[in-house]
């Protein structure tokens, strides 16, 4: 027969449904612009392939809450009016401190960074709003788990790559030299490489670059061994440490994978060895990591991994004698879960959200300024196909025109287009050369003092270059563009240069497509000595104008998308504090709440101070269910008491609010406790 369900029941789903829809989507619309470009270049970059797998692992440990959180949902603090409406003040402090901040990140150099740090904090707030505190607690580290959402910074990507390249390049060295196979290690453009000798005398050289340091599966694997560690049904000492030993872990296993290469290269040949060393990268690596973490987590540590579902006590199994019960005395499994209306202040909740989402996508800024961009890019000559100079503004004062296109960077930077313009001046001055980048993905265009500075800094190498200046600047008010100032000096030469540089999202026709594309504009200067600088900045500014006014931005921002930009950590600043002072309020008054509850059980009676004591020591030791408390009870050499009877009991304390009922976790399931609301003191026994 098919189960019915109540018209509470349904009104519970519905009410559910309602505020889950409401939450999800007022997320996804306003990251809607991040979350795209996030998704799109982890696609396509190696180094964010891991992001791919984020949205399974988060709805994966939603589904594992989905107990916790039935029954949790609907709770509700009954006690002061300013602690009932506690979690939705702090959510809307929360979610206008992501909303501000976003928009601050929209006035840098790094807006994608800025706004998807942004996003558990917003997710937070929508649950306080919607929901309540103990909701957001069971949700803590799903909503934390969207953080790895953020794309890993190069300079760390290059630091700690540069460092495990070496250390791993050393150490299967070492090894494969223990096995008789004569193996050297050198450095070259600050790559280390490996070079074997074939029994044939044939050489044949391995570059442990950033690719095949472990770099990439080490982030990847950073959320696997994050995942693991939470879902572990163990002490939280265990479940630090499983995260721990995950590194080593992975690590290990790239250094064989080199081990295990170079013997190939050494017995079969060059090609097989470098086949396998592309198969075996990567997913493979992460794979293999993962299985060996489990097996260690539960072989060595003995932490539960995957823990078996709580078994049913013997009156759980007698469904008929439970049919009015909200939870199993004996084992304290919640049986019914509590309902879920929706209410007059939920519909108020769920119709503000709706309509500050309206208003904010209705003036949110994108990512990257978005352009018209110069219809067709290259064109057809009798000399062949070249860059359209037409993209470019005539300025007063210059002329401009196509060098070449570099193919070969292309091709390495995984770019559509990487051409060359220069602007002539008709007035002696310098020439102001426009590099013009164009790509699919963002992480394909560089930065220009992450490349000369940055990378051979990690390598353990002297740049070559010396940095004289670096800052942003702003060089279109309405949409607010940013740009980045970069000046160096070549020490090889003494070669100064200037690059002024910056990001769009611009449409195209590239091959007779219509496409949007990410954009890098670079202005390059070479002035004679460091001391032309500050007069050689203006030059670049005045052409990065022309050109950003030129190629036509779709959307500007409106007042109030200005004002929260530039005042931005000013406003957070407010919103920070505000939440900080209703944290202390709370904190004030529960405390107040607990004092009060401690001179309120001296004027108990006995039995029921014994009871309070009663629970408070099985608190401290087990979960205090019913059952719990009963054999705390009974050790106590205290009356004998049904499960009924005490039941009772701690429910007339609840009416004086000293005892407190509460929701547990038994691996995910809810069960019935109640605890002692009430400040400790030394009692004499």
């Amino acid at each position: 027969m098919a189960r019915t369900l109540s018209p509470d029941s349904t009104q519970t789903k519905i009410a559910l449904i309602i505020k889950i829809i409401t939450a999800a989507a007022a997320a996804i619309a306003l990251y809607s612009q991040d979350l795209i470009i996030v998704f799109t270049d982890a696609l396509h970059d190696e180094s964010a392939s891991h992001i791919l797998l984020i949205p399974l692992i988060f709805a994966y440990l939603i589904y594992r809450k989905r107990k916790m959180l039935r029954a949790v949902i609907p709770a509700q603090d009954s006690s002061s009016l300013g602690r009932r409406y506690a979690p939705t003040l702090a959510g809307i402090l929360l979610c206008a401190t992501a909303v501000i901040l976003y928009w601050h990140g929209s006035y840098t150099f790094t807006p994608l960074e800025y706004h998807i740090l942004t996003l558990p904090v917003f997710t937070a707030g929508l649950l306080l709003i919607l929901f309540n505190y103990q909701t957001l607690r069971q949700l803590a580290f799903p909503t934390f788990f969207l953080a790895f959402l953020t794309p890993p910074p190069i300079e760390i990507i290059y630091g700690l790559g540069s460092t495990l390249s070496v250390i791993s390049s050393e150490a299967s060295t070492a090894i494969v030299n223990l096995f008789g196979i004569p193996a050297t290690l050198s450095g070259e453009y600050g790559i280390p490489m490996i070079t074997i000798t074939r029994p044939d005398n044939a050489t044949i050289n391995f570059a442990v670059d950033i690719a095949c340091s472990g770099i990439y599966s080490l982030i990847g694997f950073l959320i696997f061994a994050a995942f693991i560690a939470f879902i572990a049904r163990d002490k939280l000492w265990k479940k630090a440490l499983t995260f721990i030993i995950g590194f080593p872990i992975i690590y290990l296993l790239n250094i064989i994978r080199i081990t295990i290469i170079l013997g190939i290269g050494y017995h079969i040949g060059e090609q097989l060895a470098l086949t396998l060393f592309h198969l075996l990268g990567g997913w493979v690596l992460i794979f293999l990591g993962t299985l060996l973490l489990l097996a260690i987590s539960e072989g060595i540590i003995k932490a539960r991994i995957f823990g078996k579902k709580p078994t049913q006590c013997s009156f759980c199994k007698l469904e008929t004698l439970l049919q009015n019960e909200t939870y199993c005395k004996t084992c304290g499994r919640i049986i019914k879960y509590p309902q879920l209306r929706m209410k007059k202040s939920d519909i108020t909740k769920i119709a503000s959200i709706a309509a500050a989402t309206l208003l904010l996508l209705s003036i949110q800024a994108p990512v990257f300024a978005v352009t018209q961009g110069p219809a067709q890019i290259l064109i057809q000559t009798p000399d062949g196909e070249q860059g359209n100079t037409e993209i470019f503004p005539e300025i007063p004062g210059y002329s401009i025109q196509f060098i070449y296109r570099d193919t070969d960077f292309e091709q390495t930077a995984k770019q559509d287009l990487s051409l060359l313009y220069a602007y002539t001046s008709q007035e002696d001055k310098e020439p102001v050369w426009v590099a013009l980048e164009i790509a699919q993905t963002r992480s394909s265009l560089h930065r220009w003092e992450t490349c000369l500075v940055t990378w051979p800094q990690t390598r353990g190498y002297q740049p070559k270059v010396t940095q004289l200046t670096l800052e942003d600047t702003q060089i279109l008010d309405n949409p607010p563009i940013i740009a980045r100032y970069f000046g160096f000096q070549y020490l090889k030469d003494n070669l100064t240069q200037l690059v002024l540089y910056w990001y769009e999202t611009s449409t195209f026709t590239i091959n007779n497509v219509t496409q949007q594309r990410n954009v890098k504009l670079s202005l390059l200067a070479f002035p004679e000595s460091p001391e032309e600088i500050p007069t050689t900045k203006p030059q670049l500014l005045q052409i990065a104008e022309a050109i950003a006014g030129y190629w036509q931005p779709i959307k500007t921002w409106a007042l109030i998308s200005m004002v929260l930009s530039q005042q931005g950590l000013t406003l957070a600043s407010a919103t920070i504090t505000t939440l900080i002072a209703l944290a202390i309020f709370l904190f004030y008054d529960h405390e107040k709440a607990r004092t009060a509850n401690r001179n309120l059980y001296d004027k108990l009676s006995k039995p029921n101070q014994q009871l309070i004591d009663i629970i408070e020591e099985t608190q401290k030791t087990t979960v205090p269910t019913l059952s719990n408390i009963q054999e705390t009870y009974q050790k106590a050499a205290l009356d004998l008491v049904t499960p009924q009877e005490l039941e009772r009991k701690i429910i007339s304390l609840e009416g004086i609010k000293i005892a407190k009922s509460t929701i547990a976790s038994n691996n995910d399931e809810p069960t019935q406790a109640w605890v002692v609301a009430m400040r400790s003191t030394p009692r004499k026994h």
